[in-house]
């Protein structure tokens, strides 16, 4: 039987009644009552189509028959507390160890990237008997107490940096403080945290962790530059820390050319421990924690048993297998790549055409357009994006959002089936709304 289906003003009212306001609506005066999707598209109550370039959750595509099929199936034999004995749980582990590095060969399976970073924090913690973490500024790991103390992104509006929580540079080669003309900003932001661990010895504490986004995503869709985490590494290993990579966000193969954004960091790196989430249930909540079976002993030698009711569960899992199955199937990372370059390819174009665009990068579907006011003194186009924004959702029923500290990058992260005509349609519209609003700044001159 269908659940009732209210008009969009109730709906709003009775989420207004209902809901606790500080979980945000997208378009907050104007929401999108979606009531369908299918692929990459989402569709409204009156039927109407939107492109989504928001949905990294859904990763293979909104209701992907293969995906919804294993979860009904699964669902109907058994759904159970995880601590009975069931396949689908070391089958699935077992896949995901097949796209890792050998050393990373021991898995919690969890319900939320939040859960997931949790645990990676307190893995860290309890194997180097170190509570310091070092993150990255404007990061976000998390809703969870323990996260929103390692996000500087959550934790500067709030109470304030925890004296164990350091936060190095962001290493943003467009606008950080090393740049697009340095000879070497991996070395160079690298060096950044050894300053910071030795100033953190000279206190008199300990690193236990480095814990970063393979890619950043709330800092504005930031590409790390190459040679940065190995060196990072190195120099975290050496004060007795351990790296975590928390690819939540870009993990599965978004980037196309490898399955985990950490990998274009070069063959020669491996964090000691991967955090997962977001796509790996296709909008069905599950994540995990990938680590070494050193990190693993140490945890359960503490004698506290780790169990999670649901995490791993035989349902959860048979998503999960379903997802890997279409990645390779569908070849879905061959498309983030081509599809990617192409948009890249179309957006870097515009650049030449719109000087409102201060810089476009991105590594397959994870793609950031950051605008700036001036070109040369990059100041941040907050407004203008946010006009881009609105326009593109209430004109063309296109789909993206804003992120970076000055919330001026308009980001893509769309569903791994994202089309080349798609890609066409979005630089199409944004080509479109750029042109109007530098003609109408033109007229106010």
């Amino acid at each position: 039987m269908a659940l009732e289906q209210f008009k969009k003003e109730e709906t709003l009212a009775m989420r207004k009644r209902l809901i606790g306001e500080s979980i945000r609506l997208f378009y907050s005066d104007n929401p999108v009552k979606i009531v369908r999707a299918r692929g990459q598209y989402l569709y409204d109550e009156n039927g109407q189509r939107y492109l989504d370039c928001i949905s990294n959750v859904h990763h293979v595509g909104h209701c992907h028959p293969s995906i919804t099929k294993a979860a009904a199936a699964q669902m109907d034999l058994l759904n159970t507390n995880t601590r009975f004995l069931h396949d689908n749980i070391v089958t699935y582990a077992d896949r995901l160890a097949a796209t890792l590095p050998e050393k990373l060969c021991v898995f919690y399976f969890v319900n939320s990237g939040s859960e997931a970073n949790d645990l990676a924090l307190r893995l860290a913690q309890h194997y180097t008997q170190h509570q310091d973490v070092i993150v990255i500024d404007h990061a976000y790991h998390g809703h969870l107490m323990s996260l929103i103390d390692i996000s500087p992104y959550k934790f500067r509006k709030l109470a304030g940096q925890k004296e164990w929580v350091h936060v190095a540079p962001l290493p943003d080669t467009y606008r950080g403080m090393y740049r697009e003309d340095h000879p070497n900003p991996g070395q160079a932001y690298a060096d950044t945290v050894k300053d910071l661990i030795e100033e953190v010895h000279k206190k008199g504490r300990k690193i236990s962790a480095f814990f970063a986004e393979s890619l950043p995503s709330v800092g504005g869709q930031i590409i790390m530059p190459q040679g940065y985490s190995a060196k990072v590494a190195e120099y975290v290993r050496s004060a007795g820390g351990v790296f975590v990579a928390d690819e939540v966000q870009t993990g599965f193969g978004r980037v196309g050319s490898h399955f985990w954004a950490f990998q274009l960091q070069g063959e020669g790196f491996c964090p000691d421990i991967v955090t997962m989430g977001k796509p790996m249930g296709n909008g069905h909540p599950m994540a995990c924690v990938a680590t070494t079976v050193e990190i693993a002993r140490a945890f359960t030698a503490n004698g506290v048993e780790y169990f999670n009711t649901f995490g791993g569960n035989p349902v959860s899992c048979a998503i999960g297998l379903a997802v890997l199955d279409v990645i390779e199937k569908e070849d879905l990372r061959g498309n983030a790549t081509r599809v990617g370059a192409h948009l890249t390819d179309l957006l870097t174009k515009l650049q030449t055409r719109h000087q409102i665009i201060g810089d476009v990068r991105g590594a397959g579907l994870f793609v950031g357009l950051e605008l700036v006011a001036d070109r040369e003194q990059r100041t941040p186009a907050t407004e203008t994006a946010a006009r881009v924004v609105k326009r593109l959702k209430e004109e063309d029923r296109i789909c993206v959002s804003t992120d970076g500290p000055w919330d001026n990058v308009v980001k893509f992260k769309p569903p791994m089936c994202f089309s080349v005509e798609d890609a066409e349609l979005v630089v199409q519209c944004i080509d479109r709304i750029l042109t109007d609003i530098g003609a109408s700044e033109k007229e106010d001159i």
